[in-house]
């Protein structure tokens, strides 16, 4: 299992400045080629306005980083054809959900998701509705994700005062751990109850991760790698 380095830190340092991407200027016209063939297999797609990162840092227990605007489909297209502009990076804040008794509980995105089948952590690639005084409010945007996707509030949580920031070359999850007082199966439940109330929801399943064997080639490698060295190696 391929290995990536993981910074512990108590601080975020994220602020947002204007800046033009040159790749999105320079491919406009083939990624918005490339955005309506998707839109064409994904209907519900929708050209929405993110936020990347530019010059990461960690030091000592702070991870900072420059955010800029961009429109969903240039960071669409600059995932789908393998990051050709290395100077940026998607730095995502996760909720690493785990229950009482150790199990990891993951989300099974839906097909109408530009991720679909994959299995994720509630995440999401931060957007201007994450922004507080200049500032990217990863915290924020882990609490909204989770509500979004599970329904799930932070009280239902204690919520782990560090960040686990998994580097994977144009990938930074800022991952934050959230435990839960319920059992795996009852937290399964409680998930899926709320899903089971929403009109279209982001996750078509739940999947409880209790041991390094229940990891699946749909769960990111960073992802996996974070897992495997925190599940026992057990049948």
């Amino acid at each position: 299992m391929a290995s990536f380095p993981i910074y512990r830190v108590k601080r975020l340092d994220l602020c947002v400045t204007p800046w033009c991407w040159p790749f999105a200027d320079e491919r406009r016209r083939d990624i918005d080629v490339h955005f309506a063939k998707l839109q064409l297999e994904t209907p519900q797609l929708w050209n929405g306005r993110v936020l990347l990162g530019r010059n990461p840092c960690f030091t000592a227990d702070t991870f900072s980083a420059e955010y800029f605007e961009t429109d969903f489909a240039s960071f669409i297209a600059w995932r789908d054809w393998g990051f050709p502009d290395a100077s940026v990076f998607n730095g995502f804040g996760m909720g690493a959900l785990r229950s009482r008794d150790g199990a990891y509980a993951l989300g099974e995105m839906a097909p109408h998701t530009a991720s679909a089948g994959k299995i994720y952590f509630p995440a999401g690639t931060p957007d201007l509705n994450d922004v507080r005084d200049g500032t990217v409010d990863i915290a924020g945007s882990v609490a909204r994700e989770v509500a979004e996707e599970t329904g799930l509030m932070m009280t239902d949580f204690q919520v782990a005062d560090y960040w686990d920031c998994i580097v994977a070359g144009p990938l930074i999850a800022l991952m934050r751990g959230l435990q839960s007082d319920l059992d795996g199966e009852a937290l399964r439940r409680r998930i899926e109850g709320n899903l089971a109330k929403q009109e279209t929801p982001e996750l078509a399943a739940i999947h409880l991760m209790r041991r390094q064997g229940d990891i699946t080639t749909a769960v990111p490698p960073y992802m996996a790698a974070f897992l495997a060295a925190r599940l026992p190696n057990t049948v």
